[in-house]
């Protein structure tokens, strides 16, 4: 049961770099409040398994384009994850699309115009009622009349030894180097892009983690949003 009463479609967005912890925050969050929490990355992420699972070639728009339709149609994008139809069922890949090779054809996908554009409309059809969504550019270009902002960022070191945590907890054999070169390289993406790059919106608060727990992070979130009056405690 939710601790907070939330304004009737309040939408949170938090944006931030690889790493950041966002995800986890978004998470915890939505928890909190009892909103849906919607990984935006994740929907990326998941154009990119598509494609290359279809034998195409994640440097090709077209072909990203091209199968982007069937890709939605058989998707459903919930609160725990994606799952896929397959027949009659309904697969959860979620746990795919959260290893270190999706996170870097969703980058990949990710710097496409079209598919962003594409894309947009199914994020903002779900967010209607009231979420809590995490992504890069949420803020700025897929929720730009969001009651409240975050942009999570953390040292790069930091984020690569989390991101190193997580991992070595799945039990992945993971060279903390490799990944922080890859992150780096992650960064360089999504910033240097030209079609919604990572950047804070206008109107974020901007919360540097690398030296706080995740808790203490929710509790300043938290703490915005009751000030601002976007939620009040559940009696």
């Amino acid at each position: 049961m939710s601790h907070w009463q939330c304004i009737q479609g309040l939408q949170v967005a938090i944006d931030g770099p690889s790493g950041s912890g966002k995800g986890t925050i978004a998470a915890m969050l939505g928890d909190e409040l009892g909103l849906p929490v919607l990984d935006t990355g994740l929907l990326y992420r998941y154009m990119g398994w598509y494609v290359e699972e279809h034998g195409a070639s994640l440097d090709d728009e077209n072909a990203v384009l091209s199968m982007l339709g069937d890709a939605v149609a058989v998707m459903d994008w919930r609160a725990d994850g994606i799952f896929v139809a397959q027949g009659n069922e309904k697969k959860d890949c979620t746990s795919l699309l959260r290893s270190e090779s999706a996170g870097s054809s969703a980058s990949k996908v990710a710097v496409m115009p079209q598919v962003r554009v594409a894309l947009l409309g199914v994020q903002r059809d779900i967010a209607k009622l009231g979420c809590v969504m995490d992504g890069r550019d949420i803020g700025t270009v897929v929720l730009p009349d969001a009651q409240a902002k975050f942009y999570l960022t953390a040292s790069q070191r930091e984020r690569a030894r989390r991101r190193w945590s997580q991992l070595k907890a799945k039990g992945e054999e993971v060279d903390l180097d490799s990944i922080a070169a890859d992150l780096k390289a992650r960064d360089a993406r999504d910033i240097d892009r030209d079609c919604a790059p990572l950047e804070k919106a206008m109107d974020a608060i901007q919360i540097d983690s690398t030296t706080m727990s995740m808790d203490d992070v929710v509790d300043r979130i938290l703490n915005v949003l009751e000030r601002r009056k976007l939620i009040t405690k559940n009696e």
